[in-house]
C-alpha cells in the first residue's frame, strides 16, 4: 500500500503545480490581451476623423463668414462714398 501511495504523490504534485502554472499563464495572457485591446487605436481613428471633419466645417463656415463681412464692408464703403458725393 505504501508503494501505491508513492506512485500517486507525483501526480498530485504535478496537478497542483500544473494548475498554478495554467492560472499564471492564463492571467498573463488575459493581461496582455487587455493591454493590447486598450492600445489599439480603433476609437482614436474615429475620433480623429470626426475632429478633422469638424475643423474642416469650421474653416468652411469661417471662410463664408469672411466673404459676407467683406461684402458688408464694401456696401458700407459704397454708402459712405455716395453720401460724401451728395454733400
Amino acid at each position: 500500500m505504501d508503494a501505491q501511495m508513492l506512485d500517486v504523490w507525483p501526480l498530485v504534485i504535478l496537478f497542483i503545480f500544473g494548475s498554478v502554472f495554467v492560472a499564471v499563464v492564463g492571467g498573463l495572457a488575459l493581461t496582455v490581451w487587455l493591454i493590447w485591446r486598450k492600445s489599439t487605436p480603433k476609437q482614436g481613428h474615429l475620433a480623429q476623423a470626426d475632429e478633422a471633419q469638424m475643423i474642416q466645417e469650421l474653416y468652411q463656415g469661417l471662410s463664408k463668414m469672411e466673404a459676407r463681412v467683406e461684402a458688408l464692408e464694401t456696401l458700407l464703403l459704397d454708402q459712405e462714398r455716395k453720401g460724401e458725393g451728395k454733400r
